[in-house]
């Protein structure tokens, strides 16, 4: 059931954000799903706004780059390890400025609910030079995402707007406020010395954004953005997003200097603010981001111990924050494990790889739970496409009876991802063994909630598009051996398909084709809906 629009709602941030966006009038939102981020750009199409799938996060930020460009109000939406993806674009957005509003969503995942690491994304905005805004809940989310369209149209300067999983799955009231904003024109000008970002043009652009970066430190002193909650001048605490609200729990006597842009940090008033109270706390999640910055700045601030470092901050952590205590934390209750589905078709694949006791460069998606019991058959687990670089890796250096057995395995959405470099150094730099590359395409981006992808032939809004054919990429790229595996086939045809590519001195493409039983009513939906059209 689709979200309805009214003036006051009861939404998760993503949702929120979708709504700023349409009530912003957002042109385009283009991004790659990954948790907690996939909620905003399918909220915003299914309310009406323009928003597509990308291949990955630098081409999703390329293409917003370029609407911007156009002046456009545009939007990028990753998880935190996306932006790693997106960083050469952002780095470079940052020198050529844009004509309209871009924002880049990153929403980090504190405690890895569902992610390969714990990344900080805000140390992002001071590398690349980008203000930041940070919302707390799903009404300051809406709020400040006008306020950063109202920054990036006035500086020119793309906006890094980071969430953390709390605030995009929780759920608050959200009251829909007037912003005004100015009319938008779309139009190109051509500007080629700021835009093309040869070495004679880009360090006068380095120049220019750090004047613009010192601007907006002065507008961030005396902006309305970072707010004080008074309190007992014996506790004082600097904070900003989600922490906030726990911080209001946990110390509801305390001074808060609660943070909304946290870069370019407003240091005067920070010590303006500090002269009021005689104990300083900076509450955060992830790195001392703020700690280093405020004691770098001469304020005696106390941090979090190390061992608050690691996941979520939650009401009872920042109490015990509070009090210095040092003790063990209760065990977490233990969850039902991860698991494939029942009948999940990368079951077999798995069981034969493991019976076959391979060495499985892996990758991300559903089929990374093959590291598990009973299949234990994965090996390694790096980053989007990294199965095929890792697998030539280890197959360049093993002993060749080693070698033989080394497998890389890639899904399909992440094949489409970061998997074609990477088959591009397949066939440019065989190992002397040869390797072999299985796509698990299961015809969804399943790990994320069944997004389609460039393989689906499938757009975001549900549109009939050109569907990219692994087989023939492969081919084209010049793979000489290349075989297609379904459901059709059996277990034991399909094992000795493998023992014969891994016996083999060639470059072997095999592609094990069964859709998600997740995704079967909607993938078979859509042939029956093709087949009178093809009939035609």
């Amino acid at each position: 059931m689709g979200l309805k629009l009214s003036d006051k709602m009861l939404v998760h941030g993503d949702e929120a954000l979708a709504i700023a966006m349409l009530d912003a009038q957002v042109a385009l939102g283009a991004g790659y799903p990954g948790t907690p981020s996939s909620e905003i750009l399918e909220t915003f199409a299914q309310i009406g706004g323009h928003a597509e799938w990308a291949p990955n996060e630098k081409v999703a930020l390329e293409v917003a780059l370029g609407a911007a460009f156009g002046g456009a109000r545009a939007v990028a939406t990753m998880k935190h390890v996306g932006l790693n993806v997106a960083a050469d674009p952002f780095f470079t957005a940052a020198y050529t400025g844009t004509a309209g509003a871009l924002v880049v969503v990153s929403a980090d995942d504190p405690g890895m609910a569902s992610s390969q690491n714990e990344q900080d994304n805000r140390r992002y905005a001071e590398a690349a030079g980008v203000p930041m805004l940070e919302p707390a809940d799903a009404q300051e989310t809406y709020d400040l995402f006008f306020t950063a369209i109202e920054i990036a149209e006035r500086w020119r300067l793309p906006i890094l707007f980071r969430m953390t999983t709390r605030v995009c799955h929780s759920k608050s009231t959200l009251v829909r406020k007037p912003h005004p904003l100015p009319p938008v024109t779309y139009a190109f000008e051509h500007d080629r010395k700021s835009r093309v970002m040869v070495p004679g043009n880009a360090r006068p652009a380095h120049r220019r954004l750090r004047g613009k970066l010192a601007e907006i430190a002065e507008w961030n002193e005396a902006s309305a953005l970072n707010t004080v909650t008074k309190g007992s001048k014996d506790l004082g605490i600097i904070t900003s997003g989600v922490c906030y609200l726990h911080a209001r729990e946990a110390a509801p006597e305390a001074s808060i200097l609660k943070l909304a842009m946290t870069y370019p940090i407003p240091f005067k008033k920070i010590r303006e603010w500090a002269r009021g109270v005689t104990r300083i706390v900076v509450l955060e999640e992830g790195d001392p981001f703020l700690t280093t910055a405020v004691r770098a700045n001469g304020l005696p601030a106390e941090g979090k111990a190390e061992m608050y470092r690691f996941g979520e901050l939650s009401v009872e952590r920042v109490r015990r924050i509070l009090a210095g205590d040092l003790s063990p934390e209760a065990a977490p209750t233990p969850g039902k494990p991860p698991q494939f589905c029942v009948g999940c078709p990368h079951r077999r694949t798995f069981e034969i790889l493991g019976k076959m006791d391979l060495i499985v460069a892996g990758d991300i998606g559903c089929y990374t739970l093959g590291v598990l019991p009973p299949f234990s058959a994965m090996d390694s687990c790096v980053c989007m496409g990294a199965s095929i670089g890792v697998g030539l890796g280890l197959r360049h250096v093993l002993p060749e009876d080693q070698a033989r057995r080394v497998v890389s395995v890639i899904g399909d959405s992440t094949f489409a991802h970061s998997g074609l470099t990477g088959l591009a150094e397949m066939v440019y730099n065989p190992p002397k063994t040869g390797h072999v590359l299985l796509i698990l395409d299961n015809g969804t981006t399943a790990m994320t909630g069944l997004q389609d992808h460039p393989g689906t032939g499938y757009t975001l809004g549900d549109c009939a598009s050109t569907r990219m054919n692994f087989e023939a990429v492969g081919a084209a790229m010049g793979v000489p051996k290349i075989h297609t595996v379904t459901a059709k086939d059996s277990a034991e045809d399909f094992e000795q398909l493998l023992r014969s590519a891994l016996a083999a001195n060639d470059l072997t493409l095999i592609v094990v084709r069964n859709p998600c039983l997740l995704a079967a009513k909607k993938i078979n939906a859509r042939k029956q809906a093709a087949a009178p059209a093809a009939a035609e």
